[in-house]
């Protein structure tokens, strides 16, 4: 447990070295932080912290930077999660007022938004399609041979793909397969989309069996596909004082590349409504010198997906944080 004067020190020290991305000395912190003590004291406290694991002494200079332990324990004792300017909240709320027509489009919009005022990386990913619910289904003609089928659920997602076939199809068959797949399926799972579905449908139309079949094959190709990554940010993120090492750079570039592993990441637990992994913290080696904040993006208690920002471990964590709460209140409040 850390003094009250210790935590001064250490909060100024993480806060400095987010803002310069260059190692902290006791000059530095008697100059521009209000500590009330000499520069003696706080080269002692600073030794102390770089003691307790929470401060890293570089080799080529007297200053410190934060570990990764040190992060750690500015975000969850010292943080300050109202880091937001009365300029950001109105380009926020201006954003998320724009008028969407489907949900991925509002989760790119606040996306896009984080990415523009944190000017990290931000990724995305939409809600597993099992745990949403059928809300309706259409078919329309595209010809006498081909269909397109509209698939939209509970969370907004509206899905569209086009299934063609070997015979003609009917009005009058388009018209049943309308009335029995929204009977059956209306309120539904999307996973009651299987095996036994099928079954039933072949027994109760036998003669629709040549259209029923390519139908369900490609509602739940299109349904389950993978999940669509969407990234933000990336080039402007480039710029910053860690990327000029390519090792790091490289590293960067190889982690957006990995779909997989995105994935992974946006889908690890939510013990809280904001998650952050600093470092070592991340299970994937490649993740050693970045750190991920992620959040449930929701309206009410619709889940529309995962958010995420990867940035360095140098990462202003108070703005990201102060950003992400603001904007989860303004879509709850939809």
């Amino acid at each position: 447990m850390l003094d009250d004067r210790k935590k001064k020190v250490l909060q100024a020290i993480v806060e400095e070295y987010i803002y310069t991305a260059e190692p902290v000395s006791s000059k530095a912190l008697i100059e521009k932080y209000d500590l009330n003590c000499s520069s003696a004291t706080i080269r002692n406290e600073m030794a102390e912290l770089e003691k307790t694991g929470m401060l890293d002494k570089m080799h080529t200079s007297s200053g410190r930077i934060p570990s990764a332990k040190g992060y750690r324990y500015y975000i969850d004792e010292l943080l300050k999660d109202d880091n937001i300017s009365l300029e950001e909240i109105k380009y926020i709320s201006d954003k998320l007022e724009t008028k969407v027509h489907e949900i991925e489009e509002l989760t790119k919009i606040t996306a896009n938004t984080i990415s523009e005022i944190t000017h990290y990386t931000t990724v995305t990913i939409g809600p597993k399609a099992n745990e949403q619910i059928i809300q309706e289904i259409k078919f329309v003609s595209l010809g006498t041979r081909m269909l397109l089928a509209i698939i939209m659920t509970d969370t907004g997602m509206v899905k569209e793909t086009i299934i063609k076939f070997d015979e003609d199809i009917t009005e009058k068959q388009i018209e049943t397969l309308n009335y029995m797949f929204n009977n059956k399926l209306k309120g539904q799972p999307i996973e009651k989309i299987d095996q036994p579905l099928e079954e039933y449908l072949y027994q109760q139309m036998s003669d629709m069996v040549k259209v029923i079949k390519p139908i369900i094959d490609q509602i739940k190709k299109v349904l389950f596909e993978e999940n669509e990554i969407h990234l933000q940010g990336a080039r402007k993120e480039l710029e910053l004082p860690e990327f000029n090492s390519l090792q790091v750079a490289k590293n960067f570039m190889n982690i957006l590349d990995e779909k997989d592993l995105i994935v992974d990441m946006l889908n690890s637990g939510f013990a809280k409504d904001i998650n952050v992994y600093i470092g070592g913290e991340n299970e994937d080696e490649k993740l050693k010198d970045f750190s991920m904040v992620t959040f449930k993006h929701k309206v009410g208690n619709k889940d529309l997906g995962t958010i995420g920002i990867i940035g360095p471990k140098r990462m202003d964590y108070s703005k990201v944080i102060s950003i992400m709460k603001y904007i989860s209140k303004k879509l709850n409040d939809k």
